[in-house]
């Protein structure tokens, strides 16, 4: 079973397929605060898959129109919604904003404990980012 410590991986990975992966890839390490994981890319610079982290989760991203059956299914799908727990949501937003990401929602109390806010990346993809993180009891 998958976990949440050293050496532990994943058990669900977001996985997002963007017109310009590069600049979607830019924009979640450098405003976003992802750390670039693995690039692996065709001669011609399209983003076959990379793999990006955040805290213990990983968010895989690819070029559409890069061919496969992934990439078909996805071809008519509209954006996602991605949610980040991040430990300073505050910093984290500032961050965002100072790289200019496009804000839905300032950072805010929730009802259930959390806060929380909202931004879309540079292709519509909904990202919240928060304080709150399921707890899975392992």
């Amino acid at each position: 079973m998958a976990g949440t410590g050293g050496g532990a991986r994943p058990g669900i990975c977001p996985t997002l397929l963007y017109a310009d992966a590069r600049a979607a890839i830019r924009q979640l390490t450098e405003a976003l605060g992802f750390t670039e994981l693995s690039v692996y890319e065709t001669g011609d610079g399209t983003v076959m898959h990379a793999e990006l982290v955040q805290g213990n989760g990983v968010v895989m991203i690819g070029s559409k129109g890069r061919g496969g059956v992934f990439d078909t299914v996805m071809e008519d799908a509209g954006p996602a919604g991605v949610y980040v727990a991040v430990d300073d949501v505050d910093a984290h937003h500032q961050r965002a904003v100072e790289h200019g990401v496009e804000i839905l929602m300032p950072p805010t109390d929730q009802d259930y404990g959390s806060r929380d806010y909202l931004a879309r990346d540079v292709e519509g993809n909904v990202w919240s980012f928060g304080t709150y993180a399921p707890d899975l009891g392992v």
